[in-house]
């Protein structure tokens, strides 16, 4: 008869934990992609493997993240409790704890003063790594003839600059690097102009300018890659961004800066009136010397006539004192021969009397006879050691042996009046002395009766 088995309900479908949170973080994976999470940063840890942890919260929920090493060393600004921000990244599930988190790709700072807050922060990173100190500072050359200058091709900034040192100074040589200083690409092509003049031994100092603008416009020069190849550069480096109230980062890691691109290039040279100035004033003084230098030789020349027999007599008496210094010395040099000639008999003397000297022997005989008196005595309490062992084994063999040790257990040596001992009851008739040796002590009795 066959049997039919009745099955209600939906087939039973079983996964693990680890298969649920695997489904669950594709399906986030490909929903939750490349977003953007609006929200304030809490309790960010920065673990030793270099991956910052955070929360993003708003007034009714929060959300964990994660930014790896690998992402946070590109971002503008490190994670900070309470900055607001936008993140970019995409939901995933770290399925050992069965949580989802945004994995943080990217962090823009909102709200007012953003840029600013970004400005202070890499201000502080680099000033605590000393590159804004002024013993690390360069000076720059006096009189320099190679300038290089990096800034953009356009704008009336290249054009006042050369126009201020063709002025101030005919002649010299300048080579422009042509970067873009603001937008896209700006910070890899400043960057690639320093390195180009650091990288060609040219110029001998280096003017990065930009014309003034908003903090957006000038950002560029905030940049930490901007800042680190500025310090890198091989030739000093004069910053000359925006207006006077102007700063940026690189004004603070420069070797030093100018309120304007119009000042560096006034800074950078002097003048020809100036140098032609100094050069009048060095030849005034050097012909002021020289006449002085001369004054004194014509009067030490009216001088010789009257001094000379002074002068005579102390060359003279300077020639008799070198000799006698000759003499001394010569003297010193003789004793000192002769005193290292008594000194090396003295020690071949003491040499030998040290090689014949009893003493030496007779404390290496008194060694050796202390050694084997030792030796004598170990070996004679080494004998006789053997031979107390010897004699407890004999003494204790003959103490077994011996009939004495039977008197302990309550026997006794009848003997009679001739001293011979009784064996049988005979040989004591009544009334005759006997002698009974005890384990401890003697009797003298007399027997009364005998069977």
């Amino acid at each position: 008869m066959e049997q039919f088995v009745l099955q209600f309900g939906p087939e039973r479908r079983v996964v693990t934990v680890s298969e649920l949170n695997a489904a669950i973080r594709d399906i986030l994976d490909r929903e939750f992609s490349g977003i953007w999470v609006s929200g304030e940063i809490s309790g960010v840890k920065l673990a030793s493997s270099g991956h910052f942890y955070f929360t993003l919260k708003d007034a009714e929920a929060q959300l964990k993240c994660v930014c790896f090493r690998s992402t946070a060393r590109f971002l503008k600004f490190k994670p900070q409790d309470g900055v607001a921000v936008l993140a970019r990244g995409r939901i995933d599930v770290y399925e050992a704890r069965g949580e989802y988190q945004l994995q943080v790709e990217a962090l823009e700072l909102q709200g007012h003063g953003a840029l600013q807050f970004a400005f202070e922060q890499l201000k502080k990173k680099l000033s605590a790594e000393g590159l804004f100190e002024q013993a690390r500072k360069r000076s720059l050359p006096r009189f320099p003839s190679r300038i290089g200058i990096v800034t953009s091709r356009r704008g009336a900034v290249i054009s006042d600059m050369i126009h201020i040192l063709s002025r101030r100074f005919p002649g010299l040589h300048v080579r422009v690097y042509p970067a873009q200083v603001q937008g896209p690409g700006s910070i890899e092509e400043v960057t690639r102009g320093l390195r180009y003049f650091s990288r060609i031994p040219w110029a001998e100092v280096v003017i990065v300018a930009r014309g003034g603008g908003s903090l957006e416009d000038l950002w560029t020069f905030n940049e930490e890659a901007v800042a680190r190849a500025i310090v890198a550069s091989s030739p000093p480096v004069i910053s000359a961004i925006g207006h006077e109230t102007d700063f940026t980062i690189a004004d603070f890691v420069a070797d030093l800066r100018a309120p304007t691109p119009s000042a560096a290039a006034e800074l950078v040279v002097r003048t020809r009136e100036e140098i032609l100035d100094q050069i009048a004033s060095i030849h005034h003084r050097l012909i002021q010397r020289m006449r002085y230098r001369t004054a004194m030789a014509w009067a030490r020349l009216r001088q010789q006539g009257v001094d000379r027999g002074h002068s005579l007599l102390h060359r003279a008496i300077g020639r008799r004192l070198q000799r006698i210094d000759d003499l001394q010395y010569r003297l010193r040099e003789r004793m000192r021969v002769a005193l290292d000639s008594r000194l090396r008999a003295t020690h071949s003397l003491t040499t030998r009397l040290r090689y014949y000297d009893p003493r030496p022997r007779l404390g290496r005989d008194r060694s050796r006879h202390e050694s084997a008196r030792a030796e004598l005595v170990q070996s004679i309490q080494l004998q006789l050691s053997r031979r107390r062992r010897r004699l407890d084994s004999l003494e204790a063999k003959l103490s077994q042996l011996s009939p004495l040790a039977i008197l302990n257990r309550g026997y006794a040596i009848v003997t009679g009046a001739d001293g011979h001992i009784l064996m049988d009851a005979a040989a004591a008739p009544e009334g005759a002395a006997i002698d009974v040796r005890l384990a401890r002590g003697r009797l003298h009795a007399e027997v009364r009766d005998s069977q």
